[in-house]
């Protein structure tokens, strides 16, 4: 499966890359979000929303309600695992409809919930390596979303060649 990497030191950065993503994930798509916490997981999902239309300040960590709804040009699903015992619990949620709908299907700690979301997905992994940097590693689990992270790729690439010139 395709991967690619990328290196934000600021929110701004951290941005563009929601604004990527808004912009290539497919209708349906699942987004798997794994990282610690203050990793910037929910940072990511308002950029993403963001990019979609809706308010940054709409978009919350679920953790308490374990499943946010955002409406923008794209719908936006947005659910986090962290308060959960296992996977069952999630299972139990019903968000199978959801995973079928148009919309984009963001999943903070998805690392503890993994065998309940759908096979085919993006995910991402936050590293922390700075106060403000944080790295993202960006997969696919499918052959079918490799031209995705070929496509983030690029724009990765052409964004740091910019910067540099």
């Amino acid at each position: 499966m395709a991967t690619c990497n990328y290196t934000s030191s600021s929110e701004d950065q951290t941005r563009v890359l929601g604004k990527w993503l808004a912009e290539l994930l497919p209708p349906g798509c699942a987004v798997a979000l794994i990282g610690p916490l203050g990793a910037g997981k929910t940072r990511l999902v308002q950029a993403v929303a963001q990019a979609c239309g809706v308010s940054r300040e709409e978009v919350t960590s679920p953790t308490f309600i374990l499943v946010q709804h955002y409406h923008g040009e794209r719908a936006i699903h947005h659910a986090d695992a962290y308060r959960l015992g296992d996977a069952h619990e999630f299972a139990e949620l019903g968000l199978d409809e959801t995973f079928q709908s148009d919309g984009l299907f963001f999943v903070e700690w998805a690392d503890r919930v993994a065998e309940e979301l759908p096979p085919a997905r993006i995910e991402i992994r936050i590293d922390v390596v700075g106060s403000e940097t944080r790295e993202f590693h960006i997969s696919s689990t499918t052959p079918d979303y490799d031209d995705i992270i070929a496509a983030l790729a690029e724009r990765i690439s052409q964004s740091s060649k910019s910067s540099l010139g």
